[in-house]
C-alpha cells in the first residue's frame, strides 16, 4: 500500500468512526496525544483525543448503510510527515478539517486536527 493509500484509509476511519460513533476506529486513527482544535459555538475548543472521542459517543451514530460525506481535497506528504484538508459531515454538521498525520511505526495516525466549522 503507498503512503498516499494509507493515509486515506485512515482519514476514512477516521470519518467512519465519526460517523458511526466507533470509539475502536476513532482511537486508531488518531495518536493518544492528538490535540482537536477549532472554533465551536462561540468559543475556542481545545480536545485530547479522548475529550473528542467522549464527545463523538455522545451523539446518536449514523444509521446503518449511510455512507458519510468525505470529501478529500488536499493531501501532501512530505516523508513522514502528510496533511489532508477533508470536508465531512458529523451529526447534521458539516466542517472542514485539516488533518496533521505522522508515520509512526511505519503506521499513520492523525496527530492534530483543527476544523472549521460550516454555518
Amino acid at each position: 500500500m503507498s503512503d498516499q493509500q494509507a493515509i486515506g484509509a485512515v482519514v476514512h476511519l477516521y470519518v467512519d468512526g465519526m460517523a458511526f460513533c466507533n470509539e475502536a476506529a476513532l482511537r486508531k486513527a488518531f495518536h493518544p496525544d492528538a490535540k482537536i482544535i477549532g472554533n465551536y459555538e462561540g468559543a475556542v475548543e481545545w480536545m485530547s483525543r479522548d475529550n473528542f472521542i467522549a464527545a463523538i459517543l455522545a451523539k446518536p451514530p449514523a444509521p446503518p448503510g449511510t455512507q458519510p460525506l468525505m470529501d478529500i481535497e488536499i493531501t501532501d506528504i512530505e516523508g513522514d510527515a502528510a496533511f489532508v484538508k477533508v470536508t465531512d459531515e458529523f451529526a447534521g454538521t458539516r466542517f472542514t478539517d485539516y488533518l496533521s498525520l505522522l508515520k509512526i511505526d511505519g503506521r499513520w495516525v492523525i496527530v492534530n486536527k483543527l476544523y472549521h466549522l460550516h454555518r
